[in-house]
């Protein structure tokens, strides 16, 4: 019987997120997951479990006081899962049991991951397992020992509650057990700060991590350009939005107003590095004025890192396509950067992702508007971006959206963690070699 199962890696990688999705609502519906003992609503369950496993962090009910602890338990599986990512999850699962990887299995992390090759993907898999543990479980001590001692918290609670933000922030997930995220935290750097280290860690990605792990003992370590555009791109977006937001918001009594200078520049740079995915907020995001809003639009639609748990169209495809607009003001017939030239393929793959990603959320912002007219459009289009981006954050209409309205922040969150993924790879593999090529014409642009 010929077997009908999808076999493309980016098919397989859909579904499994698909799956995870479906499981947790399933899940989220059970009595126990409510703290009020009765099944939550389908639409509850699935914009939840979307969120959740699409490591996004939009909320349409509070997650600490209507999911009960078993509930938020759930919820907390489901963004590590989500962060991992399901072929890294399993594959992880496989070397702890067996020690091996078919070949197959290799395929799909590679996919997932970014691995340049199948060399690489044990050593990034055993990479992603490491940094993950270490990270997390430090950053959720310190967080415990902090709100044990100003929160007059038990124990059993700091811990439960340093390892719920610990794990969303790495994950690059947004959730939090409070309604108010972190503003209780705004001028308080023994928070803020592992909070910000777990998020641009986990938000670089993997590939990078791993080379520069590899290269912690070269005092000049060259670095791939991937690495290079990560990095540096990350950094100058991080101290740009910080800076920008200070100078919009800080004499504005709604958000930085009322902190002092250090606390400003503390919730400035908090908010740049979570707005690019990770959807904690220092501050009231629906009372920013519309510049800083602006801003945030683009700050999450580029994201973070790629083959990491950050959302968006990623550093590098941004940054490249930058590069490859100096290089035509500079009439440069390459694409170059460090004494390395970039293949035309991928400034096709780049220039695809940012189109294709920019057409979905003008589609879901066409779809949206009519179904939430009530609302503001710069609200409305924040949502959208939030959601395509998987950043999780929100100008506080999350809850007031009509049942269609969530529904369409439902596809873009899938489409958002899922699409951009397996668009690169089908853009990656379909290239069909042929052994002939049409004659060259130069059509009229600009």
């Amino acid at each position: 019987m010929r077997n009908h199962l999808p076999t493309h890696p980016a098919a397989v990688l859909a579904l499994a997120f698909l799956a995870a999705i479906g499981l947790g609502t399933a899940l989220l519906m059970l009595p126990w997951a409510s703290a009020s003992g009765e099944s939550a609503p389908w639409l509850t369950a699935l914009f939840t479990a979307t969120s959740a496993v699409c490591v996004t962090g939009l909320v349409v009910v509070d997650t600490g006081t209507y999911w009960s602890p078993l509930g938020q338990g759930l919820v907390m599986a489901l963004f590590q899962l989500g962060g991992f990512g399901m072929m890294t999850s399993a594959t992880l699962m496989g070397l702890l049991i067996g020690g091996y990887m078919k070949l197959r299995t290799r395929l799909l992390l590679q996919t997932e991951t970014h691995a340049l090759s199948l060399g690489d993907v044990r050593s990034v898999a055993r990479m992603v397992l490491v940094v993950t543990v270490l990270v997390e479980g430090v950053v959720a001590l310190w967080l415990a020992v902090r709100f044990a001692t100003t929160m007059d918290l038990g124990w059993g609670e700091a811990l439960w509650q340093g390892a719920f933000h610990a794990v969303s922030a790495y994950n690059n997930a947004g959730f939090s057990t409070w309604p108010d995220s972190v503003m209780r935290h705004a001028t308080d750097g023994w928070v803020l700060t592992p909070l910000m280290l777990a998020i641009v860690v986990g938000g670089l990605g993997f590939p990078v991590i791993t080379e520069l792990w590899a290269n912690r003992r070269k005092r000049h370590a060259r670095w791939s350009i991937h690495t290079t555009l990560t990095v540096w791109g990350s950094a100058a977006l991080v101290l740009l939005g910080t800076l920008m937001l200070w100078l919009v918001e800080h004499n504005n009594p709604k958000t930085l107003g009322t902190l002092g200078l250090g606390g400003q520049w503390l919730a400035a740079l908090f908010t740049s590095v979570s707005a690019r995915t990770a959807g904690f907020n220092a501050v009231d995001i629906g009372a920013l004025e519309l510049e800083s809003l602006v801003m945030h639009y683009v700050l999450m639609f580029i994201g973070g890192g790629s083959a990491g748990t950050a959302g968006g169209v990623k550093v590098t495809t941004v940054f490249l396509l930058l590069l490859i607009v100096w290089s035509e003001i500079r009439g440069r017939a390459d694409v170059e950067l460090r004494g390395r030239r970039i293949g035309t393929q991928v400034q096709r793959q780049a220039l695809s992702i940012l189109v294709l990603s920019g057409a979905a959320v003008s589609l879901g912002l066409m779809l949206i508007v009519p179904l939430a007219d009530h609302l503001p459009l710069d609200k409305l289009m924040f949502e959208v971006v939030s959601a395509f981006a998987t950043v999780g954050l929100s100008t506080g209409i999350t809850t007031e959206l009509p049942p269609g309205a969530q529904g369409v922040l439902i596809a873009l969150m899938y489409a958002g963690r899922v699409g951009v993924v397996t668009l690169a790879l089908a853009l990656a593999i379909n290239q069909v070699p042929r052994a002939y090529r049409y004659p060259e014409e130069k059509p009229i642009v600009g």
